[in-house]
């Protein structure tokens, strides 16, 4: 992997086979190519790398809790009072390293009393090192001052002084070593021999709306999890009513008891909080987990919330108290369907025409995802003063045609006379004799935009009905002026 620094290109990252052959993180791009010329690079993507450590950060949450971001390429897990739930502290690094090694990643690993020497020890130590309580001190000294998490130039002044190990600083005095170094080097010796406090600062919890259910027996039975499910449905949905929000995403966790963790997601077309519609959409997936030996833990999340205020219950006729629906009277009819076809097909694949405010038929609408909440960006919305506001009631046709086609007319007026239909026009080879006509509408372009389509000028549009009662909506271009030929235009079919 390659990075730009400066004006150079250089090495960020390298493989086992790169690293035998020479090459090491920091060279600039030739010098390795000097070393290996038949070198195969790729750039470096610091956005997808962010984002597969914040994935990795978030699947570590099955070891603990507490799980904080150590810069590009490393994380931090405060396993205190979590290890015997794995066997202890051996048997949870080793579990923990050989599961992200079967993923395909290179790493290294350390536990240690304090956050600075287990940085060390994975760094510049033996791999899957676990360094006893109290012996930390004696575990540092023959490591490199560079497990201190130390800058380059502070390295390089040690190693003129002859202090190249962590065991060579021992005896030093702090006055002396802050006098030529500045505190660097003391507050990061203090540290790793906990002296002085690191406090980890867990990653900012994303899903404040989260349900947790564990079990004495894991669940291995299908009717057993959708039970459960339902529960935790029930509690999530609690809070978000308390709080007046909305779900737009859910996220089922199920821990199994040999350390894998299984995972469902489902969206909704709206802010929802239903349990009862949110385990139909959920019902549909179920049979995706498997289970194995059973699932210890179940956790539901909701990674999405929108504001939704009280909804009105609906109560059937006749129905008991404890029979009253959860659903909105006013509630869209399609947003369950919406809901359903989204999680089987995929959200951005069911779409729907959203108004935007224009007057030009083109942009009078445009396809967003079923999902997405009516929104008018500041680009669709015409300037002060530009009085783009549609009539409430405009007679648009059922089907707008992607582009306007030509045909061709007969009038039984001159040419370009003002306010006159054709009498008679040709579209597809088919011949439709105008019976009835109503108009014109005339639309003007809109000044704030350069629109190539509309460089020859306002356009009138006409609703036709043939002699057999279909109807068209057909329009006029160009110049507007008594003996002037114009073109006529099909835009779209009424119903």
């Amino acid at each position: 992997m390659t990075a730009e620094t400066g004006n150079r290109v250089v090495i960020s990252a390298v493989t086992r086979v790169a690293e035998l052959a020479g090459i090491a993180p920091g060279m600039a791009l030739a010098d390795a190519r000097a070393v290996l010329p038949d070198l195969f690079t790729l750039p470096a993507d610091e956005r997808a790398d962010a984002a597969m450590m914040e994935r990795l950060a978030r699947w570590c949450g099955a070891y603990t809790p507490w799980v904080s971001l150590d810069g590009p390429d490393g994380l931090w897990l405060d396993v205190n009072g979590c290890t015997h739930l794995r066997g202890g502290e051996q048997a949870l690094l080793n579990d923990l390293l050989e599961r992200l090694s079967g993923y395909g990643f290179s790493v290294r690993g350390a536990l240690a009393d304090t956050p600075g020497a287990a940085w060390a020890f994975a760094r510049c130590g033996e791999d899957r090192q676990v360094i006893p309580s109290g012996g930390t001190k004696a575990a540092l000294a023959p490591l490199p001052v560079a497990a201190l998490r130390l800058e380059a130039e502070t390295l390089s002044k040690l190693s003129r002084l002859g202090l190249r190990r962590v065991g060579d600083l021992y005896g030093l005095s702090r006055i002396s070593l802050a006098n030529r170094f500045r505190m660097d080097v003391v507050r990061r010796l203090d540290q790793a021999l906990g002296s002085a406090a690191e406090p980890i600062t867990p990653r900012a919890h994303e899903r404040p709306y989260r349900v947790r259910m564990a079990f004495p027996e894991p669940l291995v039975q299908a009717d057993d999890i959708a039970e459960a499910l339902k529960l935790l449905l029930q509690k999530l949905c609690a809070r978000l009513r308390q709080a007046q929000y909305g779900c737009r995403r859910l996220e089922f966790q199920c821990h199994r008891v040999d350390g894998d963790t299984q995972r469902l997601e489902i969206g909704t077309a709206r802010p929802l909080r239903d349990p009862k519609q949110l385990a139909r959409l959920f019902a549909e997936h179920l049979n995706q987990l498997d289970a194995a030996f059973g699932f210890e833990a179940l956790v539901l999340s909701a990674s999405g919330v929108e504001p939704l205020g009280a909804l009105q219950e609906a109560i059937p006729v006749g129905a008991s108290e404890g029979d009253v629906s959860g659903g909105a009277a006013g509630e869209n009819g399609t947003a369950p369907l919406i809901d359903l076809l989204g999680n089987r097909l995929g959200f951005e694949r069911i779409q729907r025409l959203q108004p935007v405010a224009s007057y030009l038929p083109e942009r009078a609408y445009r396809s967003v995802s079923a999902a997405q909440p009516d929104d008018l960006s500041d680009a669709d919305i015409a300037p002060d003063g530009a009085g783009c506001r549609w009539p409430a009631r405009l007679l648009r046709p059922a089907r707008l045609l992607r582009r306007p086609e030509a045909v061709e007319t007969l009038s039984l007026l001159p040419p370009g006379e003002p306010g006159t239909p054709p009498a008679l026009f040709v579209w597809r080879r088919v011949r439709h004799k105008v019976r009835a006509a109503e108009g014109p509408e005339r639309l003007s372009p809109e000044w704030w935009r350069r629109d190539p389509a509309w460089a020859k000028g306002a356009r009138d549009y006409w609703r036709v009905e043939d002699e057999v009662g279909r109807r068209f909506w057909l329009y006029r271009e160009g110049p507007l002026r008594s003996g002037v030929p114009v073109t006529w235009f099909l835009h779209g079919l009424f119903a």
